[in-house]
């Protein structure tokens, strides 16, 4: 598949369809990382798509990021991250980055995209000590709305 160009037209989802595909995805990857999310922690979050010139068109157009938390303990998540980085490349995704520690401490950072549809990936550990899921959707478009009949 080819990579989308600035100048395509942007992909059209609803926003229910994507916040479940969304929901679906991090409970899959934390289930792939043999760890529990945390009841209620889900946060999906829309908002509008910014030009480059801080523009905003008025036709619905939004991206989202959800994100959902895991209070799996400190010491599980490099293994975690591990497990999930072998899921994704498994499922075809680019890995961007990824990190188990930092300065001797558990730190963990997982960055990963998938070409086809641009959307973004990311585990890591919370300054908090939880294990956070995330998905970033590139810009997307709501369908059209059904046209009233005279």
């Amino acid at each position: 598949m080819s990579t989308p160009g600035p100048n395509d037209p942007l992909p059209v989802k609803a926003r229910q369809d994507v916040q479940d595909w969304a929901q679906h995805m991090t409970e899959y990857m934390a289930q792939s990382a043999g760890v529990a999310l945390d009841a209620g922690s889900a946060e999906p979050f829309f908002n509008d798509c910014v030009g480059k010139n801080n523009e905003v068109a008025q036709d619905g157009r939004y991206k989202m990021s959800y994100a959902a938390y895991s209070s799996a303990p400190l010491e599980q998540h490099p293994e975690a991250v591990r497990k999930v980085r072998a899921t994704l490349e498994q499922q075809g995704f680019k890995i961007d980055g990824y990190r188990e520690t930092a300065n001797g401490k558990v730190d963990t950072v997982l960055d990963a995209s998938q070409t086809s549809s641009r959307y973004l990936i990311t585990v890591e550990t919370t300054t908090g000590g939880l294990l956070l899921f995330r998905v970033n959707t590139p810009c997307l478009m709501p369908p059209a709305a059904p046209e009233a009949s005279s």
